[in-house]
């Protein structure tokens, strides 16, 4: 019964969405996914060094079978599409890995070794897909990294492929666009212990792989559980237009900054007539502003680059490919996909805009902003990564902020406060909890929903409410057609279950914390400051760095942490000349170093005022 009820409910939400679901019998996007097949891993299991698994190409076999009422029909096809591993022919001297990670490798046969684009996320992964390419076209060198853009599952396994002795020794490029390396270090500086908390709820990290858990992430399956990385780049793009020659092979570049990421680059090849558009383009809606927390995109500059991009490349171009999901195939199949979704964002943008605009708040935009038929049977417009919904409200926050004008948001009540309240003004919980179950037996999960939450944000220790919410939630789940949705739904039932599951992970990679400039790591300092613990006191702090040649005064006074670079007078309280490296172990409670001027006992003192983030905070209570 509970099975034939999901599927009623994501059937009807399928065909409540912005309209009919698109043909189920079109199979031009498998044809396109299985094109140029060369061949797999032998091994499925990718291994990390400590013997854990990275990746395991088997872990989503279970895809193979028809949908089940677990899951809606049309995730289920994107996930299948995506499921599709290993090495494949895109155009001559042109292969991909796809299925060995989130997202694509690339690699293009230049006169003397392997130009690659897009590393994948992890060292493991990466070297998989570089021993899968030697071992079915010939082993050949790696003479040039291309990062498309300054996202992690872009850059992470670059050491996987190259190392940094060759780099030094100028016997491989690597190729970014302008701005590359300050976005990939800084993105997740500030804000990386919310980010990374959420990021658990996006990726369904914490669900097992399977029919009633995580089936994909819409974009691509999953993010490889492997060392991340990052090779410098060498060579900046830096405008577009400008052309380069790597081994012989010719390279056209197209910047377009604040799209997808802060700094990001499409890529044309004139003499292959092929076109890759990196993650401007997908098989799916994108993220305007992405579940796991970071500035919002810009819809109208994605939509205006894509304009740019058909009218630099549409008419010249018989293969696309992108930084994810598979190539498509034939000028007019290009020409009509890129129109159209370069459609879908610029509607997504103008309407938001043309409603926000007559008064409508980021919610009622949400409900009420529907895709035209023309774009939304398009399977790749559909929400398995963003939804319109979602987007929506981005490009609200983006114009408008959180504030939506009306006086009673000025000063809202906690959400915890606030439930409280409402709950024992509706008669308690019981009472709020029946009337959950009336409109959960009714089909209406969000009314439901919402009832059942303020009852647990008033109580989080009541279990029964917490048991009913994470019900309606695995419903809602088993109906998204957003795998991302699906995936922070399952989630949330899964911790209103069994409680918060301890983070994974060892914290941020090496070589992005060798990467970030100092400035940004003072500036997470400042964000780390506990006022409860500074009180009324006050210090100044002189650093000096060597081998970086970098001279700062740090100064927390009235509960703030400030700096400036290359102090030009005054005395600090204390000085350290120090490796970078030896005072951010100071800084994380190792023991201090000897060779510190000045007042050792308020350094010490000062070190203890910064408290690191929770890892695992609440989300589903408070």
């Amino acid at each position: 019964m509970r099975r034939m009820m999901a599927l009623a409910a994501g059937l009807s939400l399928l065909a409540s969405s912005a309209h009919a679901a698109p043909n189920f019998q079109d199979r031009q996007d498998f044809d396109f996914a299985e094109r140029g097949f060369v061949g797999t891993r032998a091994d499925p299991k990718i291994l990390r060094a400590d013997g854990g698994v990275a990746w395991d190409l088997t872990a989503y076999d279970f895809l193979k079978g028809p949908a089940p009422a677990s899951v809606n029909p049309s995730l289920w096809r994107q996930a299948q599409l995506l499921s599709k591993h290993g090495l494949y022919k895109v155009a001559d001297g042109v292969w991909q890995v796809r299925g060995f990670d989130i997202a694509n490798a690339t690699f293009i046969a230049g006169k003397t070794g392997w130009i690659v684009i897009d590393p994948l996320t992890a060292t493991e992964t990466a070297r998989a897909a570089l021993d899968l390419a030697n071992e079915k076209l010939g082993a050949r060198p790696v003479v040039a990294l291309i990062y498309t853009h300054s996202h992690v599952d872009h850059f992470g396994g670059s050491r996987g492929m190259v190392a940094q002795a060759d780099v030094d020794a100028g016997k491989v490029q690597v190729i970014a666009p302008a701005g590359f390396l300050e976005h990939a270090v800084s993105e997740n500086v500030i804000a990386g212990a919310a980010m990374s908390r959420r990021a658990l709820y996006q990726f369904g990290s914490l669900l097992p792989k399977g029919p009633t858990g995580q089936v994909s992430s819409g974009i691509g399956q999953a993010v490889a559980a492997g060392t991340q990385t990052l090779v410098p780049p060498t060579v900046d793009i830096v405008r577009t237009g400008q052309e380069l020659v790597v081994d012989g092979v010719r390279i056209q570049f197209q910047l377009t900054p604040a799209t997808e990421a802060p700094a990001e680059m499409n890529l044309y090849f004139p003499d292959l007539k092929l076109l890759d558009l990196a993650e401007n383009a997908n098989a799916t809606m994108h993220n305007v502003l992405t579940p796991r927390g970071a500035l919002v995109r810009d819809a109208k500059a994605w939509a205006d680059y894509l304009t740019e991009s058909i009218r630099l490349y549409a008419d010249r171009t018989d293969v696309m490919m992108t930084s994810h999901a598979w190539p498509r195939f034939g000028r007019s199949e290009i020409a009509g996909f890129m129109a159209k979704h370069r459609d879908a964002y610029k509607f997504l943008h103008d309407q938001s805009v043309r409603m926000m605009n007559d008064g409508l708040t980021g919610p009622e935009i949400a409900n009420r902003l529907k895709l035209p038929a023309a774009l939304s049977d398009e399977w790749y417009n559909r929400g398995y990564y963003g939804t319109l919904s979602f987007n929506s409200r981005a490009v609200y926050q983006r114009y408008m902020g959180w504030y939506d004008a009306n006086p009673v948001n000025l000063a809202p009540l906690e959400p915890a406060d606030e439930a409280g309240r409402t709950v024992a003004l509706m008669g308690g919980a019981e009472r709020v909890l029946a009337e959950a179950r009336k409109a959960f037996a009714a089909g209406d999960d969000r009314w439901a929903g919402a009832l059942a939450n303020r009852v647990v944000m008033s109580d989080p220790k009541n279990q029964a409410a917490r048991d009913f919410l994470a019900g309606v939630y695995e419903r809602q789940a088993a109906g998204a057609e957003s795998a991302i949705g699906r995936n922070m739904y399952l989630t949330g039932a899964l911790e209103l279950r069994n409680g918060i599951t301890p983070a994974r992970g060892g914290g941020a990679a090496v070589d992005l914390i060798r990467s970030t400039p100092t400035p940004m790591l003072l500036d997470l300092m400042s964000v780390w400051l506990d006022p409860a613990k500074v009180g009324d006191a006050a210090f100044a702090l002189d650093l000096a760095f060597p081998e970086r040649k970098e001279r700062f005064r740090v100064t927390v006074r009235n509960q703030v942490l400030t700096y400036e670079a290359d102090p030009k007078g005054g005395k600090a309280d204390a000085a350290v000349s120090m490796p970078r490296a030896a005072f951010l172990a100071m800084s994380q409670g190792m023991p201090m170093p000897p060779g510190v001027e000045g007042d050792v006992e308020g350094l010490k003192q000062l070190m203890g005022w910064f408290t690191p983030p929770r890892a695992n905070f609440p989300i589903v209570w408070r």
